[in-house]
């Protein structure tokens, strides 16, 4: 019988949510693993600039060469020819650490609800702190970091910053599992 309910988790909900950005805070600031795959680009003021001029809506994101509406041998050229890109394009104006926690904040939140949410309907009340966490831990590791291998297979990431990612979402699926199994329903 699972008599886990999903409100009875707010607690390592809340909880695994403040420790992962604390966690993935620590891997970007201290580790440093992810950040060395962002490289600069030289002539980077000419980037800007050129890109300027093509007074581009903004936000917005943008593929070239784009497919749609060419000719197959036209766009099998250009792609050949390169560069082949995807440019994402912030609003300007000043970077809002808080708001960006934020925001991490909110997904690590819903992570820690899909993942309660599993292991509610797979678990029961006085549940071992192992199997909480054979339970959570690849649900939210799936959350943290499946979305990337899709973002190497159509657009470019490099699969060394996926695998680097893949280990952060490993780890952030530990810290949530942890969590979870510290907390359970007893």
């Amino acid at each position: 019988m699972h008599d886990v309910t999903l409100p009875m988790l707010w607690l390592p909900i809340v909880l695994s949510a403040v420790i992962v950005l604390i966690g993935s805070s620590l891997i970007w600031m201290a580790l440093k693993y992810e950040n060395v795959e962002w490289r600069r680009i030289e002539g980077e003021d000419n980037l800007r600039e050129a890109v300027r001029k093509l007074n581009l809506a903004v936000p917005g994101q943008y593929v070239f060469p784009h497919m749609m509406g060419q000719g197959a041998d036209l766009a099998a050229k250009k792609m050949e020819e390169g560069p082949v890109g995807l440019l994402l394009l912030k609003k300007p104006g000043k970077f809002s650490m808080g708001s960006s926690l934020f925001q991490m904040f909110i997904f690590y939140l819903v992570v820690g609800v899909f993942a309660g949410y599993v292991a509610s309907h797979a678990l029961s009340s006085g549940t071992d702190y192992l199997r909480v966490f054979q339970i959570v831990g690849p649900v939210a590791f799936v959350a943290h970091g499946f979305a990337l291998v899709p973002e190497a297979v159509w657009f470019g990431r490099t699969w060394k910053s996926v695998c680097k990612g893949l280990v952060s979402a490993l780890i952030l699926g530990c810290l949530t599992a942890g969590t979870f199994g510290w907390l359970w329903p007893r």
